[in-house]
């Protein structure tokens, strides 16, 4: 048996404000939508991880999802802009990422991300 793919699936009481946020924003592009379910993805398959975790790292809590981008300081500027809730960073960390926290439309904890060369 091998895993295909993990979803992380957010329970909303409505869809809408996931487009600003996650197509919008963050350029994923919709994958599915049934109205009732709308799923965001990347052009490209993307690599499948788990974590699991007591506690975010630095002393953080533990995000409810972390999203790799390209250009940190874009996403920082986009979700400022936008008036999202920044609650952490942006910073450098040990472990070689530059990241902050921000708060999706439904109080989900968010950690976007650059690994540094």
């Amino acid at each position: 048996m091998k895993v295909l793919r993990i979803v992380a699936n957010i329970e909303a009481p409505d869809i809408t404000p996931a487009r600003r946020f996650y197509q919008d924003i963050l350029g994923l592009d919709v994958v599915m939508d049934h109205g009732w379910i709308t799923t965001f993805g990347g052009p490209r398959p993307m690599s499948v991880q788990v974590s699991i975790a007591t506690q975010g790292g630095s002393g953080t809590p533990v995000p409810d999802l972390s999203i790799e981008v390209d250009e940190l300081d874009a996403a920082f500027e986009a979700m400022t802009a936008a008036g999202f809730p920044i609650e952490y960073g942006p910073t450098d960390e040990p472990w070689g990422v530059r990241r902050f926290y921000v708060r999706d439309p439904f109080g989900r904890l968010v950690n976007i991300l650059v690994h540094k060369n």
